[in-house]
């Protein structure tokens, strides 16, 4: 077995568990933080069905996004929806036999990279040319931008210029699932792009885009508008009133 495949078997798995650890603590983090007082972004849904109701147009639609800019909604969630087909595309490397769903969606998966490139695109120019975006923008910012804009482009690289053996990289896929290294091809934009997915899953629980996770413990969406109903006392408060 070759240092290479050696090297990147260790990568990946380093990365992985960079990810799920470092996921899981943030996620625990946040739900840990406490969120006593009522602070919804109104107008509000007063029930619990009905929040759920609003994190669910949030997470699907980007409700929020749709109604401050367009043009960025239009960027973002073609961004999003073009990563989510891309990943269920990528399923087929980790899976003996593939599921149908994956086979079906193979097709859409393929061109949805080139809607990923251009959304990014998108959110890259408006880092640059709108004033108050680029005032706030900083370096890292920019970094996540290149980042995936690097992975997307050397796939479709892979897809449509430079081919790579991708039985092999399947068998080197499942290899690392079942901790049986198989060789990895050596193709350089795929060495590359390989290199690339493991830099934004060892980063990604350190970077902003934590926010997939974060929308949901966010108290402006996951709480009702019932204040009245439920309200919060603070302990020096309810000391008061124990008070004769």
């Amino acid at each position: 077995m070759s240092l290479l495949t050696i090297f990147y078997a260790v990568l990946f798995h380093v990365a992985t568990l960079v990810f799920v650890v470092g996921l899981t603590l943030k996620i625990r983090s946040y739900a840990k933080t406490p969120a006593p007082l009522k602070i919804p972004t109104t107008p509000a849904p007063v029930t619990s069905a009905g929040v759920g109701w609003r994190m669910a147009r949030e997470v699907v639609f980007f409700e929020s996004l749709f109604k401050s800019s367009k043009w960025t909604w239009i960027f973002g969630w073609t961004f999003h929806a073009a990563l989510l087909l891309v990943i269920l595309r990528h399923l087929r490397y980790f899976q003996e036999p593939v599921w149908l769903p994956v086979v079906l969606i193979q097709p859409f998966g393929t061109y949805a990279g080139f809607a990923f490139v251009a959304a990014l695109g998108g959110l890259w120019a408006r880092r640059w040319l709108v004033d108050r975006v680029r005032y706030i923008s900083t370096p890292s910012d920019h970094l996540m931008l290149a980042l995936l804009l690097a992975i997307g482009m050397t796939g479709l690289g892979m897809r449509f210029v430079a081919h790579t053996d991708i039985v092999a990289v399947k068998a080197f896929m499942l290899g690392l699932m079942r901790f049986d290294w198989q060789p990895l091809p050596t193709d350089p934009v795929l060495l590359v792009h390989l290199a690339l997915v493991a830099l934004l899953m060892i980063i990604f629980p350190i970077s902003k885009l934590l926010h997939a996770p974060g929308l949901f413990f966010s108290p402006t969406r996951n709480q009702a508008d019932n204040a009245r109903e439920v309200r919060h006392v603070s302990a020096w408060a309810a000391a008061l009133d124990k008070r004769p």
